[in-house]
């Protein structure tokens, strides 16, 4: 039986061409800095996004928690939303080792507003922790790969200077966001002090992500990679997917869009399923499956077994990830085995 694997982005596998690019990419010591491959992964990342430097790590959520801890000190506070992957996913990683306490914010359909910024920064006050900093994600997963408006990011970058707090990207899937808004990389990332994008996602590489910041950012930034654990060698193999990737597996991002709108129609029609159509923008398909009777975990189950992975999202909810390994003809299949399940479901 053929799966149609729609769990995420991240489960995409190097094609034989990023193979090649893997095996022949020329290796150094990256700890030292002198890995050449590495080096121009990370020039030409933060080239993109319009940075003076960058600092290739092994996952977004590494690039996360240096940046959180490069930009701040123990004992300050961080807006973010409440949905966001770095307070849901990321292990309380920010309390562990950078001793930082985080403001959530309810952001309606993931985007935190200008103005709840605004109401969320403390006051000057010795009993309050100080905000330091501001995170936002784009694209938003929990919110459905939404786009972040950039007149929003405009308006909360401005307020941020006006405090002087900094501001910290999480842009794993940036790359969707520019794709399907066709606003530039460089345009995105220059309201913020930091951006993190990853590159075992949409653009198909096995592991890696890049951060990118000033040139002071970026050495402070590496000192705690290190910290981390995050020095590796002869990381060219890996960054030598990403240089690939950029290459070819950017621009085509487009089709995987196209193909989550195609499926999200298809959910559209199924009886007592709730899906927002509007929300569709990039590659993420959220719908909830309360009034057909089923939990995510039962429905998961019967999917599942005929061939189609999707996960959780919470009781009733389940998210589908369109990514270059899903044809036209798994989008087809993975409607089909929906209606199969819900609507002989009783």
């Amino acid at each position: 039986m053929k799966i149609i694997d729609l769990r995420s982005d991240t489960v995409t596998k190097p094609s034989a061409a990023m193979k090649q690019a893997m095996f022949s990419a020329p290796l150094g010591d990256d700890v030292f800095g002198d890995d050449p491959t590495v080096n121009k992964l990370q020039s030409e990342t933060a080239k993109l996004l319009g940075k003076q430097a960058g600092l290739f790590v092994p996952s977004g959520t590494m690039g996360n928690q240096i940046a959180l801890k490069t930009l701040t000190r123990p004992g300050d506070e961080v807006i973010l939303d409440h949905e966001s992957h770095i307070f849901r996913y990321e292990v309380a990683g920010a309390a562990v080792m950078s001793g930082l306490q985080f403001h959530t914010i309810n952001g309606p359909g993931g985007i935190m507003t200008a103005e709840q910024v605004k109401d969320a920064i403390r006051p000057e006050d010795i009993h309050q922790p100080q905000t330091a900093l501001v995170c936002l994600e784009n694209t938003h997963n929990r919110a459905g790969g939404v786009v972040y408006p950039l007149s929003e990011i405009k308006k909360i970058s401005a307020l941020c200077k006006k405090r002087k707090i900094k501001m910290h990207l999480d842009g794993a899937r940036l790359w969707n966001a520019s794709v399907a808004s066709g606003v530039s990389l460089k345009e995105y990332s220059k309201y913020f002090d930091s951006v993190m994008v990853c590159f075992s996602k949409g653009l198909g590489c096995p592991a890696g992500s890049v951060l990118v910041g000033s040139k002071e950012f970026i050495e402070k930034a590496r000192r705690n990679r290190k910290m981390m654990g995050g020095g590796m060698r002869q990381a060219g193999i890996l960054a030598g997917a990403g240089r690939y990737a950029l290459k070819h597996n950017l621009k085509r991002m487009a089709e995987d869009h196209k193909r989550a709108k195609r499926l999200a129609q298809t959910i559209s029609q199924i009886p007592k399923i709730r899906i927002d159509l509007a929300s569709v923008q990039t590659n993420i398909v959220v719908f909830d499956i309360k009034q057909t009777g089923m939990g995510s975990e039962q429905a998961m189950e019967k999917l599942a077994r005929k061939g189609l992975w999707l996960v959780s999202f919470g009781p009733t909810r389940l998210r589908a990830v369109t990514h270059l390994d899903v044809s036209d003809r798994d989008i087809a299949g993975a409607g089909e085995i929906l209606k199969k399940v819900f609507i002989s479901h009783k």
